[in-house]
């Protein structure tokens, strides 16, 4: 019986040792309770002592958390509905604070999280036009939606890490809205470079013939000036030939008029028999 007697006290022993220590993870918070009532939160990882049917221990992740949320539908400036998918970081930082404000429910603490970032969000969305939004302060609102929404949260016990935009897309009608604006930008942007073509075809067109009527006109005049040349020299030599025996000079001029004049077989010419045309006709007969 004192062996039995033993085995039992020494049963009880151990079963009281194992409530009453408990090992903490560095990747934990423990909140030891006496009664319902916190009593201590400071816990160093490693292995600690409570009392049993006393004291009970509650564990909390220390790390950082991921929360994904659905996609929500946000309202820009100019009234651009758009559907935004992103996510947030957040983490437990006053495990007492978090407890008291959630019931250490954590299910509790990511719908007030879900919807204090959803907010923060809308107001983001609705200061900022779409390109902005996509493009230009797409970083800038990520930022200021953090820092906005840690400022929030404090009373919480939890802090926001970081707020990620993972996808930004139009609405089918903001789409189509989108594809319309385009298609007059591009029309618009179009039409301006063909009435610069225009304006430039017309304008090379009018240099072109400026450039032909300057051509045109240059050549006439250096044409005017090799003809009135020739015709001098032609005059010169003419009259040079005149004043050296002025004779032949008319009885060739006469052969040429002749030959000019009764070119074709029947060539007809009516004039007075006694016309100057047949001077050397007439001295070529008597002779």
């Amino acid at each position: 019986m004192s062996r039995a007697l033993l085995g039992i006290l020494g049963g009880i022993v151990l079963f009281i040792g194992a409530f009453s220590i408990f090992v903490v993870q560095e990747t934990e918070y423990a909140v030891k309770f006496r009664l319902g009532e916190i009593v201590a939160t400071d816990y160093e990882p490693g292995l600690h002592f409570k009392l049993p049917f006393v004291n009970n221990v509650r564990k909390f992740d220390r790390r950082i958390l991921f929360l994904d949320m659905p996609v929500e539908q946000m309202n820009t400036k100019e009234q651009k509905y758009v559907d935004v998918d992103y996510f947030v970081n957040w983490q437990i930082t006053d495990v007492t604070a978090f407890y008291t404000s959630t019931q250490g429910n954590e299910g509790i603490a990511r719908r007030r999280l879900a919807q204090i970032i959803r907010d923060g969000l809308r107001e983001q969305f609705a200061r900022l036009t779409l390109q902005e939004v996509v493009a230009e302060k797409r970083a800038d609102l990520m930022e200021n939606l953090t820092t906005a929404a840690d400022t929030r949260v404090q009373d919480l016990g939890i802090r926001i890490v970081d707020v990620r935009i993972k996808r930004i897309e139009l609405t089918d009608r903001v789409t189509d809205s989108v594809f319309a604006r385009m298609e007059t930008q591009r029309t618009e942007f179009a039409n301006e470079l063909r009435s610069l073509g225009r304006e430039e075809a017309e304008r090379i067109q009018s240099d072109a013939d400026r450039q032909v009527s300057v051509l045109l006109a240059e050549a006439q005049r250096d044409a005017d000036t090799l003809r009135g040349e020739g015709d001098a020299r032609a005059a010169e030599i003419y009259a040079g030939a005149y004043e050296r025996d002025a004779e032949f000079y008319s009885f060739l001029r006469s052969l040429e008029a002749y030959r000019t004049s009764f070119n074709g077989q029947r060539d007809t010419l009516v004039l007075d028999p006694d016309a100057p045309f047949f001077e050397y006709l007439k001295k070529g007969a008597a002779r």
